[in-house]
């Protein structure tokens, strides 16, 4: 009996803790726009890189988008940086990680910085699955650009 009971509170108390994660994913901010700049990424060499981000990330941020235009804020990301790290096989040659910068800001309809935030996605390059096969840089940019947008995600709905 006293088993059962520890049981049925864990089970409970995990329900619960999994409704309060998804309860804060919600913005308290209206957005109507989210507007991705891989600019400053293409600005480094990396403009090929940079022009297949941009739609990516774009679809990943699309369900922020909450009301109609003209009627909420913009969601500005600047895409600043990404790194992959030399990788083959079990570990990266350098022992480094994978990364993707980018510098959000959240603007008001009057035009206000409502905030800022810095995010800076950090992956292992084994994320982007089996490193012999011929697309293993496409999908460990994909990873990255997915962990990103969470980061952005989760930043945005605690402001």
């Amino acid at each position: 009996m006293f088993a059962r009971r520890i049981v049925l509170t864990g089970f409970v108390a995990t329900l619960l803790a999994g409704c309060q994660t998804t309860a804060q994913t919600a913005s308290p901010v209206a957005i109507d726009r989210v507007r991705v700049d891989t600019g400053p990424l293409a600005t480094k060499g990396q403009s090929a890189t940079a022009a297949a981000i941009k739609p990516m990330l774009e679809r990943e941020l699309a369900s922020l988008r909450t009301t109609d235009v003209g009627h909420g804020a913009t969601l500005h990301v600047a895409v600043t940086g990404l790194y992959l790290a030399s990788y083959a096989g079990g570990q990266s040659v350098t022992l480094g990680n994978d990364t993707l910068e980018s510098e959000v800001r959240l603007i008001g309809v009057d035009g206000r910085e409502i905030g800022r935030y810095p995010i800076l996605a950090i992956m292992a390059p084994s994320y982007g699955g089996a490193w012999y096969r011929p697309d293993v840089n496409q999908r460990r940019i994909e990873a990255l650009v997915a962990s990103n947008a969470q980061w952005i995600r989760r930043a945005v709905s605690q402001s």
